[in-house]
């Protein structure tokens, strides 16, 4: 259990972060981790009415699920606290999994999945992406799930099972924030989970993506979508690797603000492009580092590449700059403050470092990337942006 006093407000914040994603999902099974995120909000035993229920003590909740975990919090005026700890033992004991609740989420999540993946511009892309750059490892899929149909299988019995494996009071992160003190805290939890049984919770042998030795390439023409796009997609390293924020400082300096170096080098001088990026996946397993462009109208695929490659050998043959390190550590530094100012988001987010290690190591990430120095970032690029760990996406109209 976490617990953040913060005497700026008079709420306070109630997150449990369950230790499942969708990479705990099996091949024909998939979208199950996403799909449970909404039946636990049908009811319980004591509690048919999840969100009634809170509205009644002046609360609000909501959730999301990601390959790696699924979150639920609820925020609500400190007096009524207890309110939300109620609600969340009893439907991790009594949740309603009844055969009119699973046909109705499946219904919602297959519509969600129609609205998002199928009926709008792009929408297959990470299907597309994720398949093109994973072999092995269950992130070759989304969190929504490959298909429909896996959704629409999906017996009563495996979601059962899906949830008694998995949602455990051994395999979740509590974390109070907000004007309530640590006692109070404390007997709350103890109260209303101290009674609950763990779960014998098997060990997670998630497949091993092998490492890719030769570069791959796609190509899917005839898209109905505006704009022809291209990606270059490397595997990195996962979230608590010691290379992660050297990544993470890479994308940055190729493609955070107009300082960067596609924006001055690629997207000001050329015209190649109206849209150009780089991110990072950041999982906890090892994931992708990713380039993303959307062409101008008559700019050919390979010379789009070309000219990314370009700006890639250059970094590559004469490194950053100090100045360039410093900018996104600045960068990075603040947007973390501010990510963090509120109860609820200090709640999510020491919940998170405390299921990669522990949370205290929030208070130390900024060292990390100061400590970065250009020498490092060389290192790390060179194995990063390896042609053999590039896979090549070319998508569009004239594809």
């Amino acid at each position: 259990m976490l617990h953040h006093y913060d005497d700026a407000t008079q709420m306070v914040a109630v997150n449990l972060l369950y230790d499942v994603g969708s990479r705990d999902e099996q091949p024909g099974k998939t979208g199950l981790a996403h799909l449970m995120e909404h039946l636990m909000f049908t009811g319980s035993t004591n509690a048919p009415g999840f969100d009634a229920a809170l509205q009644a003590a002046g609360g609000e909740s909501n959730a999301w699920t990601n390959v790696d975990m699924t979150n639920f919090y609820e925020t609500l005026p400190a007096h009524n606290v207890e309110t939300a700890f109620w609600l969340e033992s009893d439907r991790l004991l009594n949740l309603s999994l009844s055969h009119e609740s699973i046909t109705t989420q499946k219904s919602v999540v297959i519509e969600e999945f129609k609205q998002r993946c199928l009926n709008v511009p792009y929408g297959d892309l990470v299907h597309i992406v994720n398949r093109l750059a994973f072999t092995n490892h269950p992130y070759r899929w989304p969190t929504i799930g490959a298909k429909i149909e896996d959704i629409e299988n999906v017996s009563s019995q495996e979601i059962l099972d899906f949830f008694h494996r998995h949602y455990a009071v051994n395999n979740l992160i509590l974390c109070v924030s907000g004007h309530i003190d640590f006692e109070q805290t404390v007997s709350l939890a103890q109260k209303w989970f101290g009674s609950i049984q763990p779960r014998a919770l098997n060990p997670r042998r998630l497949p091993v993506e092998p490492r890719q030795q030769e570069p791959r390439f796609m190509q899917i023409g005839n898209a109905e979508v505006p704009q022809d796009l291209i990606y270059m997609i490397y595997h990195m390293c996962g979230r608590g690797d010691a290379d992660y924020q050297a990544c993470d400082q890479l994308s940055d300096i190729l493609s955070n603000g107009t300082s960067s170096r596609f924006y001055r080098n690629i997207l000001v001088k050329t015209g190649l492009f109206t849209e150009l990026d780089a991110s990072i996946t950041g999982t906890y397993d090892p994931g992708l580092f990713l380039i993303r462009g959307r062409l101008a109208e008559g700019v050919g695929f390979d010379e789009a590449k070309a000219a990314v490659a370009l700006e890639l050998r250059h970094l590559l043959d004469h490194g950053v700059t100090e100045h360039e390190l410093e900018k996104c550590s600045n960068k990075f530094q603040s947007s973390s403050l501010f990510e963090t100012v509120g109860y609820a988001e200090k709640a999510v987010k020491l919940s998170k470092y405390e299921l990669l290690n522990k949370a205290e190591d929030i208070n130390f990430e900024i060292d990390k990337y100061r400590a970065l120095t250009p020498e490092r970032i060389g290192t790390v690029a060179t194995k990063l942006f390896d042609e053999r760990n590039c896979s090549t996406l070319y998508y569009g109209p004239n594809a």
